[in-house]
């Protein structure tokens, strides 16, 4: 079984999957679509993807402000948990992704990655971020 990483966005999912032993996570694609409102193709998308890596679990970055309180984003991100859950029948677990963005965006300005080409991946390592920190939380819960 692997887990599912998601960086929910207003016109892009970025996706990220973990190893078979839960260790690393790993970006998979960006799925794209030309409205927010318009989730059928995102979703049978995580479907199919869900099916191929055999993914028993999906966690979804919860964009909370930085004084903890729930925003129109996080809102938006918590109908989208609900609609997962039901067309994949898999828990989504909530994962504050707080500065996940702001992390990405460093890691490829240190890699040497232009500007101009920086938004073409800075969702799918967000997803990673958000899994990533997922993966070591479970690693610590079990060897507490």
């Amino acid at each position: 079984m692997r887990i599912m990483g998601l960086d929910y966005g207003s016109k892009t999912v970025g996706v990220a999957v973990s190893d078979p032993l839960l260790m690393t996570a790993q970006g998979v694609e960006i799925i794209r679509r030309k409205e927010e409102n318009k989730l059928r193709q995102t979703l049978a998308r995580i479907e199919e993807l869900a099916v191929q890596y055999e993914v028993g679990e999906i966690v979804l970055g919860f964009p909370k402000n930085m004084n903890d309180t729930i925003g129109e984003r996080a809102e938006l991100s918590l109908a989208f948990q609900e609609k997962l859950e039901r067309r994949t029948g898999l828990p989504v677990t909530m994962w504050d992704e707080r500065l996940t963005t702001v992390a990405a965006d460093r890691a490829m300005m240190e890699a040497g990655i232009r500007r101009e080409h920086r938004k073409d991946y800075v969702d799918k390592i967000a997803a990673v971020l958000i899994l990533q920190g997922y993966l070591d939380y479970l690693a610590d819960r079990k060897n507490a």
